[in-house]
């Protein structure tokens, strides 16, 4: 594999990054709110992938940077928005979500890609057991926030809602307690 030193060295911003990143953890631990599997989980596993494949040098792990910068793009918008208490409409939380759903999709497509390459002997310079890991990892995540979703959006009855809001709690400070990944 040839050696690009600007891809290197974005991928060592990308990977540390993802060390900044513990800080939502650690926000939520100090001001004593729960934290649930989803995010601690995330956040730590996320960490420990992406310095193995940066170690590794993984092309395909350009693409699935840039798409996950995306969605953080958006995801801490979103959150900045929220603490500055600019009332937010829970569709832009939504759509937060399903992108996190899209990147995970994405995920797992170069994963299967990937192992079908080496499987028919196309040169694909991802490891096997890089592309076992990410299938599992993103898979995990696709079922993880898909029953965030559920959960979030769907499961709960429209009187809960009503209760929640005449509470003065929104639908974005929920989130922010759950969309704390990435």
């Amino acid at each position: 594999m040839r050696h690009n030193p600007v891809a290197a060295n974005w991928a060592l911003v990308f990977v540390y990054s993802k060390v900044l990143e513990l800080g939502d953890t650690a926000f939520i631990v100090l001001r004593k709110q729960r934290l649930i599997f989803l995010h601690w989980y995330h956040h730590l596993t996320v960490l420990l992938y992406t310095w193995y494949s940066c170690a590794q040098g993984i092309p395909v792990a350009r693409l699935g940077a840039t798409l996950n910068s995306l969605v953080h793009a958006f995801m801490y918008s979103y959150y900045a928005a929220r603490a500055a208490k600019i009332r937010v409409p829970r569709r832009i939380a939504m759509f937060i979500t399903l992108f996190q759903l899209t990147q995970m999709v994405f995920g797992i497509y170069i994963s299967v890609y990937a192992y079908l390459a080496k499987k028919a002997g196309l040169h694909c310079e991802t490891p096997w057991e890089n592309i076992y890991v990410s299938f599992f990892m993103y898979l995990s995540y696709f079922l993880l926030f898909l029953n965030f979703f559920f959960h979030a959006y769907f499961k709960r009855s429209s009187r809960a809602v009503k209760v929640e809001v005449a509470k003065g709690k929104s639908i974005g400070e929920e989130l922010m307690e759950y969309l704390k990944i990435n």
